[in-house]
Order: structure tokens, then C-alpha cells, then sequence
């Protein structure tokens, strides 16, 4: 996918909107890529994810279309909107996005969008994403949001498209022991990475209660 500044096809008032804004002391997209906002006792977390809640709401679909057409900030925000609203229809590009997985960061944005959206469709996104990056013990992408996303999808839909990944010496764990330094941490078992996406999508659940 080109890259394509949101100014030049009439948008660019979308970065400092959604993108850069400061509702903390720190613009959204680093809060939202540093995953503080989540956490119990932040005392930015009200007006953040109400402002947050309120931009999902409205932000149009061809706003939408502008970010996901530039770099890794403006992916990460708009994957993030497209999740909290659960704008369906931007599936197939998050998916397409996450599957060339062209820049840094954004993936968990799109990970925790197909949570959100819940399907078999976005099952099969993942799965077919973790087929592919898994056997890439060389590359350390977004293979532990994606495991997260899926083990969440299974639990909620009923379904064990995860099982062939985490069994064991499966694929999950030669990705894992590639890196000496992460065989043996807590923080790289598929527990701990379907903890991460329980806690996004219920912190989610919770703000469209706000």
C-alpha cells in the first residue's frame, strides 16, 4: 500500500484531530501504542477515553480511509477508533494491513480492532496472519497480539483455531526460543498475551458504557 499524506487528498486537519491531540501529556497515539491508559489509577483515564469514546463515535469513514493511508501513528489511531466503534467495514482493509505488515507498531492496533469486531471472519485474519509470521522466528512483528486477539476469539466464539500454535514445540513456541533472552518469561506465554487482549477489549466494553 503508498503511502499517502492525509493533505493531499483534503484530510489534514485529521492528524492534529485524532492523531496528536492531547487529552494527557503526551499525544494520543503514544498513549494509546504505550498501553498506559488501561491500567487502574491513571488520572488522565476519564477524559482520555471519553474523548477517546467520542471520536470513534463520529470520526467519518473517509477520516478513516485518510489515516489508515499514512504511517504507523495514524494507523495505530484509526485502527483503535475502528475497534471501539466496530466499524465492520473496514475489516478486509485492517486485515490487508495487518497481512503486509508494512511499518512498525500499527499491528496491534489492528489485532485488538478484529477483537473488538469478534467474528470467524477475523478469526481466520489472525490465523492466516500467525501462518504466515509465526515460521519467521527472524522477525519479532506483531505475532503476540495477534496470539492474544485469537486465543480471545476462540474463548468467545467457541472455537480452538489457536490450539495448533500454542500446543507443544508448536509454532508458538520456536518463535519464542529463536530469542534465547524471551524462552522462560512470564510475558511471552499465550496466557499472558490473551490477558493483554481481555484487558483492551473489556476496557473497551467498558468506556461504551461511559
Amino acid at each position: 500500500m503508498s503511502f499517502q499524506h492525509p493533505e493531499e487528498i483534503g484530510y489534514g486537519h485529521v492528524i492534529e484531530r485524532y492523531v496528536t491531540r492531547k487529552d494527557s501529556p503526551h499525544p494520543r497515539y503514544l498513549e494509546l501504542n504505550g498501553y498506559r491508559f488501561p491500567r487502574p489509577g491513571w488520572r488522565h483515564s476519564k477524559r482520555f477515553t471519553r474523548r477517546l469514546l467520542d471520536d470513534a463515535a463520529t470520526i467519518t469513514d473517509a477520516e478513516l480511509v485518510a489515516l489508515l493511508g499514512f504511517e504507523w501513528r495514524a494507523r495505530l489511531t484509526a485502527a483503535w477508533l475502528i475497534g471501539i466503534d466496530r466499524r465492520e467495514a473496514f475489516r478486509e482493509p485492517i486485515g490487508n494491513l495487518l497481512l503486509a505488515s508494512e511499518v512498525c507498531y500499527s499491528g496491534r492496533g489492528y489485532c485488538f480492532a478484529l477483537a473488538r469486531l469478534g467474528t470467524h471472519a477475523d478469526a481466520e485474519i489472525l490465523t492466516a496472519y500467525l501462518d504466515r509470521y509465526l515460521p519467521r522466528t527472524d522477525l519479532r512483528y506483531d505475532q503476540p497480539a495477534a496470539l492474544g486477539a485469537l486465543l480471545r476469539l476462540d474463548a468467545y466464539l467457541g472455537t480452538r483455531h489457536a490450539d495448533r500454535f500454542t500446543q507443544p514445540d508448536g509454532l508458538w513456541s520456536q518463535w519464542v526460543d529463536a530469542l534465547v533472552h524471551l524462552r522462560d518469561q512470564p510475558g511471552c506465554t499465550p496466557d499472558e498475551q490473551r490477558r493483554w487482549a481481555d484487558v483492551q477489549c473489556e476496557f473497551a466494553n467498558g468506556w461504551t458504557r461511559l
